[in-house]
């Protein structure tokens, strides 16, 4: 192919995800008036000094200790809404026993949402990680960011195994304002570890959205006799017999699920389990159109 002819079909393949991100949007929100995301952010912008009848609640105890003079904080509500999308893109995402991967499914889900978000006029930015962090785009409210996260997305690939939790509790620690994170993985790695991250999200007041991306046979392991499986994290094969390991497996699989599923329920995080073989377009307007009821 040459490099005219990657060009067009780079340039086709993003028309296809923005006209699929547009008709999920808006065939989800069509007639309604609220976005399933709202800004919330309060930020301080200056010191004013007390006058009777103020809220000493805002009272900057720190200048009274220092200068015993009343000051009271302001604070200005920026309704900007700062949004991270965090894709995994590690090697356990190229699973598929569907028409696309999981890492497909993760691709179109992140599309629409910055489609979303951008729309509103709000700040998306992207990430990509498996173990570390791989790629960061900062967020912005510009139509050209659509295409920026689209490009990225479109050539994030990995064979690293997964690290997510680790990541997590570094990208916590790295955005400092109040924003949205909008994680989308198969979240394959230590459930105490992505519960520790969630909790980490909720503690520095975040809003969190977990989209689980999965393919079905992960979850019902549907196998017959002696299997080899190609690990999708490094170059081995595992040769196991499915009957023998399939109750131990659905087990630890949905204590895995429901010990994460727990936490996101406590922290009032939404959960959204997407499926490689679901019809993507319906899940996800779905999702909104629900979404947009509760705000």
């Amino acid at each position: 192919m040459t490099g005219r002819s990657q060009t067009q079909a780079a340039v086709q393949r993003f028309r296809q995800f923005e006209l699929l991100a547009r008709g999920v949007v808006e065939g989800s929100l069509s007639g309604r008036h609220r976005s399933p995301y709202k800004g919330f952010a309060i930020e301080f912008e200056e010191h004013r000094q007390y006058a009777p009848g103020d809220d000493l609640k805002h009272l900057d105890w720190k200048i009274l200790g220092k200068l015993s003079r009343y000051y009271i904080k302001q604070y200005e509500e920026d309704t900007t809404l700062r949004a991270y999308l965090v894709v995994d893109v590690s090697g356990s995402m190229q699973y598929t026993s569907a028409n696309r991967t999981k890492l497909e499914t993760a691709r179109m889900a992140a599309q629409v949402l910055s489609y979303l978000l951008i729309q509103q006029q709000d700040s998306v930015g992207l990430m990509t990680c498996d173990n570390k962090l791989r790629t960061h785009l900062p967020p912005r409210a510009t139509k050209p960011q659509y295409k920026r996260i689209s490009d990225v997305l479109e050539s994030a690939d990995s064979r690293e195994d997964t690290g997510l939790g680790p990541v997590l509790h570094q990208l916590a620690d790295r955005i400092k304002r109040r924003a949205l994170i909008i994680l989308i993985s198969d979240l394959f790695d230590q459930p105490e570890d992505i519960c520790l991250a969630l909790n980490h999200f909720a503690h520095r007041r975040h809003q969190v959205v977990v989209f689980q991306t999965l393919d079905r046979k992960e979850e019902t392991f549907p196998f017959q006799g002696a299997m080899e499986f190609d690990s999708l994290e490094d170059d081995r094969m595992h040769r196991v017999d499915a009957p023998r390991i399939r109750r131990a497996y659905l087990e630890k699989f949905r204590e895995h699920r429901e010990q994460i599923r727990r936490t996101c329920f406590d922290r009032r995080i939404d959960f959204v389990p997407l499926y490689t073989d679901d019809p993507f377009e319906t899940v996800m307007a779905r999702y909104l159109a629900e979404r947009t009821r509760r705000t």
